[in-house]
């Protein structure tokens, strides 16, 4: 039996799972908790959520086959340690792999979530197959996890990858800590403060925004909002999406300039909202990236779709103990 963490800014899971010898993937089991805790008062209740599945069933932590975690970035793989991720404030320079060991028995394995996405849709999703693959995790942050030449390629001190970090605009929105980031223009926080500012403009000037009806509707706004108002056609909320579209076409351009890649796989948001996003997305490439590159590249969203996360934390448990 596997054991399994997925850390992300508003919620964590922890799951139980095994890899068939077809390499097929199965959740035995799994819960959510809400990312709500201080860091180390969090950890010791995922900890506890995670024993508590294993006497739900009947596993003792001696059966346990592997530990991984998959944690927003950056962090230090080598290390063990968790280094101040922005979308978790407050978790710096944790030794989550030593804390984990200690509690579990067993070797644990760390990765950013990124790179734990990489290497669950090299082995399970839309990257099998494919030697030189870009994952773009796009959801409440944009990081990228590389398999280059066929190996998972994490940089001199583990922090490759890290393109929400990449300045596409003098001003923006703020994400990763840079206003204009590609994570700033491309993750659901983004889109939110997208939102924000464009709903706050009609708002001023007396003119009615569908998805916003008051000045005080502002903070509740989202990615998941402004997408269903989209779909409704909704002027204001598909120029957001366009927006974002073109900005995440130049990131990509940018990618697949540098990377020459086979595949370039996004997770989380384009999925939900592909429809919204591919035409801009595609007509910016078109114009940006070296055709001799952008021609050879297949731009796809995540195979593991929404399961991703939970695949991705038991690819991790099993690469733990050499079992892929």
């Amino acid at each position: 039996m596997l054991l399994g963490f997925d850390i992300g800014g508003t919620k964590c899971a922890v799951i139980l799972g095994k890899i068939t010898p077809t390499k097929e993937w199965v959740i035995v089991d799994k819960v959510i908790v809400a990312t709500n805790k201080p860091v180390y008062e969090m950890i010791d209740l995922l900890f506890e959520k995670a024993e508590d599945l294993l006497a739900k069933q009947g596993v003792d932590k001696l059966a346990l086959e592997g530990v991984g975690i998959s944690c927003g970035g950056p962090l230090n793989s080598k290390k063990g340690l968790i280094l101040s991720p922005p979308n978790l404030p407050g978790w710096d320079d944790i030794p989550i792999v030593e804390m984990a060991e200690k509690r579990f028995g067993k070797k644990v394995l760390l990765q950013n979530d990124a790179n734990a996405g990489a290497l669950a849709e090299w082995q399970f999703g839309a990257g099998r197959g494919y030697s030189n693959i870009i994952f773009l995790t796009f959801g409440t942050g944009m990081g990228a996890g590389l398999i280059l030449d066929g190996k998972l390629y994490s940089g001199t001190t583990d922090l490759a990858g890290e393109v929400g970090h990449i300045r596409l605009s003098a001003m923006g929105p703020v994400g990763f800590g840079k206003a204009g980031s590609f994570e700033g223009w491309c993750s659901g926080g983004g889109i939110a403060q997208l939102a924000q500012m464009k709903a706050r403009e009609k708002i001023q000037l007396g003119e009615q925004v569908s998805f916003c009806k008051t000045l005080d509707d502002l903070p509740k706004l989202s990615a998941k909002i402004v997408a269903e108002a989209a779909y409704q056609g909704d002027g204001l909320a598909l120029d957001i999406y366009s927006l974002c579209a073109a900005y995440l076409g130049r990131g990509l351009a940018l990618l697949i300039d540098v990377l020459n890649p086979e595949v370039i796989i996004l997770g989380s948001i384009f999925g939900r909202a592909q429809s919204l996003l591919e035409p801009k997305m595609r007509e910016v490439i078109e114009k940006e990236a070296y055709i001799g590159s952008s021609g050879a590249c297949k731009i796809m969203p995540a195979g593991l779709s929404e399961n991703i996360g939970d695949v991705a934390a038991l690819v991790l448990a099993a690469m733990s103990n050499n079992l892929l």
